[in-house]
C-alpha cells in the first residue's frame, strides 16, 4: 500500500536545535553569489583531466531505473531534511554520505532511528550541498553492458564538489568520464538536465549560453550542434531538445519546474493563468509538443501540478520563493518529494499517489523556519543525486491506454540484460481483483517480446504488469513497484462526444512542419473523415479515413505557406487542429 510520509512543523524538538546549531556553518546558496561571481573570471574550471569520451554506444539511464546508491553531502545547516532522506533511502538502497564528521552525523542518525546497514560514509572535502548539479551520471555501454559515470563541468567555482564525481569514483570502482579537455571542455548542470533512458534528454538554453562564445568559464566556444555532439559521445543523448529559460528562474535548472515521470509524460508546475512563468512554461511545452515525438512517436503526455504560493499569496514575480512539487527523486520504489504547509500540500501528495500507484510517496518540509531550504533556490532532487546498478535488467514498455470489450490487443516490450532474457510475462487482473493471471511472452525479434491479451467483454478497467527474467536469474518488474503498482487499460465501448472533442486526437507533429504531419487517432473513435481547411475557411482537401489505422499521416509538401485547420471528423462530433507549413 502507497504510504505518504510528511514532516509537521510542530514536531522540531529541542535536540533538533541543539544538532543544527552544534554542526552549523555558513549556507552556500544553490546560485552564484556575488563573491562566486567576481571569481569567474580568474578561476580555472578546467582540471585538465584528458578523459576521452566512451569508446562505442553508450545510454544515460533514466531516473526511475534501478539504483543501487543514492548520494548526499551531509550539509550541517540542513540535519533534519537530510536524516529523512537518509532514512528513507537505506530502504531501498545504499547510501553514499560526503561528510568530514563521520562520527557526529552516524551518531545523530542512530539517536534518530536510522539504519546505517547501508550508509557508506566518504571522507572528503566539499563546498556545498546542491550534489546534483556536480554530481556524475550513469551510463551503461551498449544499453546494459559496463557501467560508467560522466561528470561535466561543474558552473561554480566551488573546487571540492567538482571532484566528488571522481571521489565517487575511486571508492566504488566505477569508471568516469569527464567533459574537461580539448574541445570536450563542455560546461553543465544536473539541475538542468533530464534523460529518459532512450537517448532522448530535456534542458534549458542555460547549456547553450554557458558554453557559447565569449562564456566565462574559459572553455572553448560551442554551437549548439557541437554540444549535441559531446553529449551523444559521452551520453548517447541523441535528441537534446532545448528550452526557453524561464524569466524567474534565476538558476535556469528544468528541474524547479518539470519532471519526467516515464517515457513519455512530463510532469510540469502549474501557475494560475498570467503568473510568474506560467506562460514560459506553456509556452515551452507547445512547443516541445508541436516538434518533439516521445520515443514510441506518440506525442508527450502532460501533467500538470499547481506550483504553490508564499502563505502570504506570492509567486516568484512578485517575492515568493521557487516553490514547485516537481523537483523530486525516484530511489527504486519510493519517491521524495518537496513539502511547504499542509493545506497546499494534501493535493499535491493526493496527485502525486494518484499518478504513480504502488510507489512510496515520502514528502519532505523544505519550507521551514529552521531548515529553510527552498530559500536557497533548491529543493529535494538538487540535494539528491543516484548511481544506478551495475547490472541492469531493462524494460521498456509504452502502456496500453484504452481497448474495447473482447478486444485482443498486442502487449511489446524490450527486455535486456547483459546476460540474456530467459523468459518474460505479463500480469492482469480486471479492477478491483485480488489475484493476477499471467500470460507468457515470446520472443518477436531482437529484444523484443509480445504476447496478446484478450480483453474481457465487460467494461472493467485492466491492471497490468511486465516481469521479465534474465539468464542469470535475476528478475524485475515494470512498473518497478509491480504488483503493487500497475499500468491501467481503460475498456470501454466507443468514445462519447465529450471525451472525443477534449482529449481523443494527439498531434499534429511536427508543427510548424515543410512536408509531412502526423496526428495519433483514439481506437474507440468513429472517424470516418478529414477536411483541411485554409486561413480563409476554404476546403482543400477531403480525405476518407479507414477506422482501423491508428496514425493518420498527411503530406503537405504541395501546400503554400501558411497556416492550415485540420478537421477530423466523427460520429461524436469535430475535432479541429491547427498546423503551420513552412
Amino acid at each position: 500500500m502507497t504510504t505518504t510520509t510528511f514532516l509537521k512543523r510542530s514536531l522540531y524538538t529541542f535536540t533538533f536545535f541543539f544538532t543544527a546549531t552544534l554542526f552549523a556553518q555558513q549556507v552556500v546558496p544553490h546560485y552564484k553569489t556575488q563573491e562566486e561571481k567576481d571569481q569567474l573570471s580568474s578561476y580555472n574550471f578546467k582540471r585538465s583531466v584528458l578523459t576521452d569520451p566512451p569508446v562505442g554506444e553508450v545510454r544515460t539511464m533514466a531516473e526511475w531505473e534501478e539504483v543501487e546508491y543514492l548520494v548526499v553531502t551531509w550539509e550541517p545547516n540542513f540535519p533534519n531534511i537530510l536524516r529523512q532522506i537518509v532514512a528513507a533511502a537505506v530502504e531501498e538502497c545504499k547510501v553514499i554520505i560526503t561528510t568530514q564528521n563521520e562520527t557526529s552525523v552516524s551518531n545523530y542518525l542512530s539517536s534518530n532511528g536510522v539504519d546505517l546497514t547501508n550508509v557508506i560514509f566518504m571522507d572528503e572535502d566539499w563546498d556545498t550541498i546542491w550534489i546534483r548539479d556536480y554530481g556524475g551520471n550513469t551510463i551503461y555501454s551498449d544499453d546494459v553492458g559496463d557501467r560508467a559515470l560522466v561528470d561535466w563541468i561543474y558552473n561554480r567555482p566551488r573546487p571540492n564538489d567538482d571532484i566528488i564525481p571522481s571521489a565517487h569514483s575511486n571508492l566504488q570502482g566505477i569508471p568516469i568520464y569527464i567533459t574537461d579537455s580539448g574541445t570536450n571542455d563542455l560546461v553543465n548542470t544536473g539541475g538542468n538536465f533530464m534523460s529518459d533512458g532512450l537517448g532522448n534528454a530535456f534542458a534549458s538554453e542555460l547549456i547553450l549560453e554557458e558554453n557559447e562564445p565569449g562564456n566565462p568559464y574559459g572553455v572553448s566556444p560551442k554551437t549548439e550542434a557541437e554540444i549535441d555532439a559531446i553529449m551523444e559521445a559521452y551520453m548517447g543523448i541523441d535528441n537534446y531538445i532545448k528550452m526557453t529559460a524561464l524569466p524567474f528562474d534565476i538558476i535556469n535548472h528544468i528541474d524547479m519546474h518539470m519532471k519526467l515521470l516515464d517515457e513519455e509524460t512530463l510532469l510540469v508546475s502549474e501557475y494560475p493563468e498570467g503568473v510568474a512563468d506560467g506562460p514560459q512554461i506553456e509556452e515551452n511545452i507547445n512547443y516541445v509538443l508541436s516538434n518533439f515525438m516521445s520515443p514510441f512517436g506518440t506525442p508527450y503526455k502532460v501533467k500538470r501540478i499547481a506550483a504553490p504560493p508564499s502563505e502570504s499569496g506570492n509567486y516568484p514575480d512578485n517575492g515568493g520563493f521557487y516553490r514547485n512539487y516537481t523537483n523530486s527523486i525516484f530511489i527504486n520504489k519510493t519517491i521524495l518529494i518537496p513539502l511547504y504547509r499542509p493545506e497546499v500540500d494534501g493535493p499535491a501528495l493526493a496527485q502525486w499517489e494518484e499518478m504513480m500507484p504502488g510507489y512510496n510517496i515520502v514528502g519532505i518540509d523544505v519550507d521551514n523556519p529552521g531548515e529553510n531550504l527552498i530559500a536557497q533556490v533548491g529543493a529535494i532532487h538538487c540535494i539528491t543525486h543516484s548511481i544506478g546498478v551495475s547490472d541492469p535488467l531493462w524494460i521498456v514498455h509504452q502502456p496500453i491506454a484504452d481497448a474495447a470489450p473482447s478486444e485482443t490487443v498486442t502487449v511489446d516490450a524490450m527486455i535486456k540484460h547483459n546476460s540474456g532474457i530467459a523468459s518474460a510475462s505479463v500480469f492482469w487482473r480486471t479492477e478491483g481483483s485480488t489475484n493476477y493471471t499471467e500470460v507468457p511472452m515470446t520472443l518477436d525479434s531482437g529484444d523484443t517480446w509480445t504476447t496478446d491479451l484478450s480483453i474481457p467483454s465487460s467494461e472493467e478497467e485492466i491492471e497490468y504488469y511486465i516481469k521479465g527474467t534474465a539468464t542469470s536469474g535475476k528478475t524485475i518488474n515494470r512498473p518497478i513497484v509491480a504488483p503493487e503498482g500497475y499500468w491501467k487499460i481503460n475498456v470501454d465501448g466507443v468514445l462519447n462526444t465529450e471525451e472525443f472533442t477534449t482529449e481523443s486526437i494527439r498531434g499534429p507533429y511536427p508543427n510548424p512542419t515543410d512536408a509531412t504531419v502526423k496526428f495519433t487517432l483514439p481506437t474507440r473513435a468513429e472517424i470516418n473523415s478529414v477536411s483541411i481547411y485554409n486561413i480563409l475557411g476554404q476546403k482543400v482537401q477531403e480525405i476518407t479515413i479507414q477506422r482501423d489505422i491508428s496514425i493518420l499521416e498527411l503530406s503537405l509538401e504541395n501546400y503554400e505557406t501558411g497556416m492550415y485547420f485540420i478537421q477530423f471528423n466523427a460520429s461524436q462530433g469535430a475535432v479541429t487542429k491547427k498546423v503551420v507549413k513552412k
